[in-house]
Formats: C-alpha cells, sequence, structure tokens
C-alpha cells in the first residue's frame, strides 16, 4: 500500500476496462486521481468508486482528439489537486473496419490515428511540462502487442500502436533531463467489453471466432488473454519508484506472442 503516496495522476479512459482498473489501483495505493473520459456517467461512476475506497478523484468529461479539452484536463487536474505527477494514457482502441490498407475506407484511418495516437500526443504535449514542473514523474502510454509483431487485418491499429512505441522511445530521451519518465505497454487481448463486443474472448464462455484468433493461438499462448487489472498493475509499477531505472521501454504484456 501507498506505493503511489502523495501522487497526482491523470488517466485517460478512466471510466472503462483498464483505466477503470487503473484509477481504483492507482487511488488504493495513495494517488489522488483526475479521471479524464469522454463518457461522464461511466467516469462519474469510477470517481464515486474511488471515494467509497477512501481515495480522491475528479471527473474531467475529456475528448482526447481536441485539444482545447485536453488542455483543459489537465488545467482541472492541476487546479484540483495542486500538481501532476503520473500520466496514464489509456484511452483509445480499435474499430472493425479496420481492413488491409487497399480495402480501408479511410475515414476509419482518421478515426483510429486521431483517437489512438494524436490523442496520445496531445494529452502528452500538455501534461508533460506540468509533470516536469512538480519535479518529474512517470508517463505511461498503451500500445499493444500488436505493435510488436503486426496484426492483420487491423493495419491502421497496429500502425497507429507501433507509432506510440516510437513516441515512447524518443520522449523518453528528450525529457530524462526533467526526470520525467517515459514507457508504454504493449498489451494482448485484454477482457474489456469493447473486445468482448469487437473479437469475443478465445477459449471463455462466448468467446466468438476472428481472423486474428484461432483456438489454437489461445493453447500456444495461454497467458495472452488477460484482465484490465493484470495491465493497470504494470501500469501501477511503472507509475512507482519501484521501476526507477526504466524508461523507453515498451512492455510486452501479451502472454509471448511477440516473443515466439
Amino acid at each position: 500500500m501507498n506505493r503511489l503516496s502523495g501522487r497526482v495522476a491523470l488517466i485517460t479512459g478512466g471510466g472503462d476496462g483498464i483505466g477503470r482498473a487503473a484509477a481504483l489501483a492507482f487511488s488504493r495505493e495513495g494517488a489522488k486521481v483526475a479521471i479524464a473520459e469522454i463518457n461522464a456517467p461511466r467516469g462519474r461512476e469510477v470517481a464515486e468508486l474511488v471515494g467509497a475506497q477512501g481515495g480522491e478523484a475528479l471527473l474531467v468529461e475529456t475528448d482526447v482528439t481536441s485539444e482545447d479539452s485536453v488542455r483543459a484536463a489537465v488545467e482541472a487536474a492541476v487546479a484540483r489537486f495542486g500538481k501532476l505527477d503520473t500520466l496514464f494514457n489509456c484511452a483509445g482502441g480499435s474499430v472493425p473496419g479496420d481492413k488491409p490498407v487497399t480495402e480501408l475506407d479511410f475515414s476509419v484511418f482518421e478515426h483510429t490515428i486521431g483517437l489512438d495516437l494524436k490523442g496520445t500526443m496531445l494529452v502528452c504535449k500538455h501534461a508533460v511540462p506540468r509533470i516536469a514542473a512538480a519535479g518529474g514523474g512517470a508517463v505511461i502510454n498503451m500500445s499493444s502487442g500488436a505493435a510488436l509483431r503486426g496484426a492483420n487485418p487491423a493495419q491502421v491499429y497496429t500502425a497507429a500502436k507501433g507509432a506510440i512505441v516510437s513516441l515512447t522511445r524518443s520522449m523518453a530521451g528528450t525529457y530524462a533531463k526533467d526526470n520525467v519518465r517515459v514507457n508504454c505497454i504493449c498489451a494482448g487481448r485484454i477482457n474489456t467489453a469493447r473486445v468482448r463486443r469487437t473479437y469475443g474472448l478465445p477459449g471463455r464462455a462466448g468467446g466468438v471466432a476472428d481472423p486474428q484468433d484461432a483456438s489454437g493461438q489461445v493453447k500456444m499462448y495461454p497467458f495472452w488473454v488477460g484482465e484490465p487489472e493484470d495491465i493497470a498493475n504494470i501500469a501501477l509499477f511503472l507509475a512507482s519508484d519501484e521501476s526507477r531505472m526504466i524508461t523507453g521501454a515498451a512492455i510486452a504484456a501479451d502472454g509471448g506472442r511477440s516473443a515466439y
């Protein structure tokens, strides 16, 4: 307990899935949490859960693809809690229309790059100076195992998440002088509502078949399918002083799919 005592964390996409799990985990470890969430009712529910477990949370309705909205979210967090130490860029995701480039509707490209890559960059742009001003801290970006091995047919999502790995490494070098560590998590298939709607979960009740997901893959990679708390725990480690020697890393949490 208290691994993040005295810290202030901004979590984008904090109203659901991995972001929700992270908000609760960070709070349990002593952090004050600003939940930047486009779906205000879901974000409010998580803020109330944080309060129920004795923590402090602020909901800021946020569209990470809008610079004005992102700027306002960062300033609201600092105004409420006095500083910002930690950023977890968790907002993002893929859409069913993501196809090979020769078949792609360009609106899918604009949506996915806008949400995953532009959103990550905008929040970093406005949060990192605040983290540096607080004396340093941690940035955790959400990437994907797809960034390390490719995913067919989700080629735009693969490109966006691959860019986040490169962005993370570049930022780590740039902001080391400000005592800001920057890492990313390359997650496998996580049991969130969005993933269940899009792909189902292999090897579990209700799982459905899709081109990326044969039952044999689950046998080969038994740790590939995880829970939001699995990724939240990695983010918690990266936010804490326990990871003080780690920056510029792409942490593979994909059950080995990018390794063998």
